[in-house]
């Protein structure tokens, strides 16, 4: 296996040199000097370890230390995320904060992917392989399959993370919301995201338990789903192969329509059915109860699953893409709110019988506001995707603020939650090094939203209703610039909140270091005859 590693890493060096020589631009540049240096630096250390005497393969115990890599990473990528959201929200208030020293690199209009890429894709994707790769061995009994193929997903998918971000900083982009990296990073992460559900399945396959339960259904539906929406949605000519730039197959409408499928499912799949895999597992094991109906727990699933797919047109109100194309994105995002609500209430009352530990469990607390700020959101969307309410909302901070609901609400606390979870039993301590900093974290957090969201969806109705304001000769009463100066206290509560939203995740950081500071963690023996971890 060494011969074949060295045999790919050579070549790639090599190639990677050509590229960095020939390349037609910094980003394709920078790239190419990163992977020669990354595949010559592993071409050395491979050549090192061939012919060593390689330790035997541990089949019978959980394969968790990249599980704790990941829950590193989660909340490394999570505070790079907050701290570039906190500075680009005040860069909106405060405009000379695009500092003339810093142009183009750290403009708003750049550093904005940034911000989304690091929150919605290292932050959350973090989270979700590491929690996906935790409960799909606890609740199959096996080990994850692939042997370090595992390994390969954790560091191939920083490495994207990397290309990605610097890429965005230097002006490589494809201008597609939640889909900006370029045609070689496109391919790259396919890669990756294939080898991530070679190991999910795999691991299923080998499973000891004859059930599926269904978090790994909710898992596997994200992967399986993702993989489809990157590739065809990513579908391009590059201009040249020692180039950044890239042609998109598909143009105009059909490009809008295809973009936007991508774009709504990567809520539906990647934010919402990946994070309910979550839900269903870590929820029931924090309040030490089975899920309130496992019946409903199924609905949820296939009725998420079948509606989501086709709520995307409702992006494309009042655009060239036909009315009947969007009304149907609309029914089928107003029918989404039903079996939103039935996962939202089937996580809520696990908690029957149970209700005082939120007193006293500040991580059930966060999971159960999490579960609460899913349920706000999944009302808001579809009634924002109704064709007349999309007229005073659409392209207002209102959407701004519902994207933020969600994302800081729904997934980033769920995420915190999942990450409490996980610390002390991955690095074997009994609990968090501070209960009373995860009170700290969840009060700020929650306050950072709210000052977040509600500045955001006032603005947003303001904004609306200034932008149609006429007079009575038919003239529009107010400027671009009106609006703008109209937002300004507005956006000043919204930068605070972020400040506050990213002093929790850094209490976080301070707790996680606390708890793993002299751990030695062991990993624990697969459970043949039981579940019970």
């Amino acid at each position: 296996m060494d011969y074949v590693k060295l045999i790919i890493l050579g070549p790639v060096a090599i190639v990677a040199a050509m590229a960095l020589n020939w390349g037609r631009d910094p980003a394709y540049q920078a790239h190419a000097f990163l992977i020669m240096v990354i595949a010559f630096a592993m071409f050395l250390w491979v050549l090192r370890q061939t012919d060593e005497p390689k330790p035997p393969q541990q089949g019978d115990i959980y394969f968790d230390g990249v599980i704790r890599a990941g829950v590193i990473a989660t909340a490394f990528w999570g505070i790079v995320g907050f701290l570039v959201g906190t500075l680009i929200a005040f860069q909106l208030a405060f405009p000379s904060l695009n500092f003339d020293w810093s142009q183009p690199f750290f403009n708003f209009g750049r550093l904005r992917p940034l911000h989304t890429s690091a929150v919605i894709f290292a932050f959350g994707g973090n989270a979700l392989i590491a929690t996906s790769f935790y409960v799909v061995q606890r609740t199959s009994g096996a080990r994850l399959w692939g042997g370090n193929t595992a390994w390969f997903v954790f560091w191939g998918y920083q490495l994207f993370i990397i290309l990605a971000a610097t890429g965005y900083v230097l002006g490589a982009t494809q201008s597609k919301e939640y889909a900006e990296p370029e045609w070689y990073v496109d391919i790259w992460l396919t890669i990756v995201w294939l080898s991530y559900l070679a190991v999910f399945l795999g691991t299923i396959f080998n499973r000891k338990e004859r059930h599926i339960y269904v978090a790994n259904w909710f898992y596997l539906a994200f992967i399986i789903t993702v993989a489809m929406l990157h590739v065809v949605n990513n579908l391009s000519i590059p201009v040249s192969i020692w180039g950044s730039k890239s042609v998109q197959l598909f143009s105009g409408v059909q490009d809008a329509m295809t973009q936007w499928w991508y774009g709504h499912n990567a809520v539906g799949f990647f934010l919402t059915a990946g994070f309910l895999g979550m839900m269903y597992y870590f929820v029931p094991k924090q309040a030490n109860r089975p899920v309130y109906s496992y019946k409903l727990s199924i609905i949820h699933f296939w009725a998420l699953i079948f509606l989501y797919i086709w709520a995307g047109p409702h992006h494309l109100h009042y655009t060239a893409l036909p009315d009947w194309a969007s009304t149907l994105g609309m029914v089928f995002s107003i029918i989404l709110w039903m079996p939103s609500w039935g996962g939202m209430i089937n996580g809520l009352m696990t908690l029957q019988g149970a209700w005082d530990m939120l007193r006293t469990d500040p991580i059930l607390r966060m999971f159960v506001l999490s579960l609460g700020f899913y349920g706000m959101s999944t009302f808001e969307g579809p009634m924002m995707s109704i064709r007349a309410v999309n007229s005073l909302s659409h392209y207002t901070d209102w959407t701004i603020g519902h994207v933020h609901s969600g994302a800081l609400g729904w997934n980033g606390m769920i995420t915190f939650a999942c990450i409490y979870f996980l610390t002390p039993r991955l690095w074997g301590r009994q609990k968090m090094h501070s209960m009373a900093a995860i009170n700290w974290h969840f009060w700020l957090a929650t306050i950072g939203i709210v000052l977040y969201a509600a500045s955001m969806w006032v603005t947003g109705i303001m904004e609306g209703l200034m932008w149609r304001e006429v007079d009575d000769q038919g003239f529009l009463v107010n400027s671009f610039a009106d609006t703008v100066s109209a937002k300004f206290p507005m956006y000043v509560v919204r930068g605070l909140g972020g400040v506050l939203f990213l002093s929790g995740a850094l209490v976080m950081v301070w707790n996680m270091w606390m708890t793993i500071r002299g751990a030695k963690p062991a990993d624990k023996t697969l459970p043949y005859a039981t579940l019970a971890e």
